[in-house]
């Protein structure tokens, strides 16, 4: 029994352990810092359910690198933080490209949109001003999403600005402040992902085929059918979207495989560069897919399309 209780006590601490907010002074390569240093917009309070993270994990490079923000899926209402999280950016870093988790507020936190957008697209900025001090390069910052991650992301990739509060907007567009150095610089940067990765997303809202658990928390219990149809992303490609790769499986029971097609659908309308890879097997939520036949090669066949499209070396 002695020897049951230490272990379980040693997985408990790892656990402990991985949960603590890391500093760049005790790590460079591997620290968290809040998305917003002086609170985020339409933040309920100051409580940690409140400060959205960056979680940024560096490749060890000379050279400066590619960086890959990442947006877990869990429904709008929590985050898959470790396997479409943590993992994701293990593999990014293994590949040469930074990682940067975007721990965004959802509805199991208490909000719905358009907190998810502000994350994200602050994410992608605190990214680029943060380039030189990363080893970053600031023309290679995409973004990959899982699940209702995948429409997080899939909403950054065709509308970005459009999806954002008024008050980001307003943090962003400010040119009148008086003092131009008080001026937030991060809000200066393009938002704008060089490229995009959806994995088994959620894309069409207001369908049979979307996940209403998403659809639910994101925009509320009986939201207008113009914010719903708004956010039917597979209606809002258009050739500015960024190049995407999209993977996605047959036997996912929980969002259906149309919502891919329907995207890749509407990139190949509009002339938006890209790849489309659908496996036969694999639950919802495979993450990188290991031991599931067929499907465990995605990551490999995203990585040849990152190094088609000059992403990593």
């Amino acid at each position: 029994m002695r020897y049951v209780l230490a272990f379980v006590f040693v997985i408990i601490g790892v656990t402990r352990v991985d949960v603590i907010q890391r500093t760049e002074a005790a790590d460079p390569k591997a620290f968290d810092l809040p998305l917003w240093e002086s609170g985020a917009p339409g933040a309920l309070g100051s409580e940690p359910k409140d400060v959205p993270m960056a979680l940024v994990r560096l490749p060890a490079s000379d050279a400066p690198t590619g960086a890959l923000v990442i947006c877990p899926g869990g429904g709008y209402g929590t985050l898959a933080i470790d396997h479409e999280g943590h993992q994701i950016a293990a593999w990014a870093n293994e590949m040469g490209l930074a990682a940067i988790i975007c721990d965004y507020r959802h509805r199991g936190k208490g909000y719905g949109h358009p907190a998810p957008s502000d994350d994200a697209n602050r994410a992608i900025r605190l990214t680029r001003a943060k380039a030189k001090q990363w080893n970053i390069d600031p023309n290679r910052v995409g973004i990959i999403g899982f699940s209702a991650g995948g429409h997080l992301v899939s909403t950054i990739l065709t509308q970005g600005e459009v999806a954002t509060s008024d008050l980001e907007k307003t943090k962003a567009d400010d040119s009148s402040a008086v003092n131009a150095e008080n001026a937030d610089p991060i809000s200066k940067q393009s938002s704008r992902p060089d490229f995009g990765i959806l994995c088994y997303p959620v894309i069409m809202f207001g369908t049979s085929e979307t996940h209403k658990g998403s659809e639910k928390n994101l925009l509320g219990p009986s939201p207008d059918p113009k914010l719903v149809e708004s956010f039917a992303n597979h209606l809002r490609v258009t050739p500015n979207t960024p190049p995407t790769f999209v993977m996605h499986t047959s036997e996912d029971k929980v969002v259906p495989v149309a919502n891919a097609i329907a995207f890749y659908g509407a990139m190949m309308q509009n002339k938006v560069p890209g790849e489309l890879h659908i496996y036969e097997y694999g639950r919802h939520g495979i993450g990188l897919g290991h031991n599931i036949p067929g499907a465990f090669d995605w990551p490999e066949a995203c990585k040849r399309w990152l190094r088609s499209r000059k992403i990593i070396q």
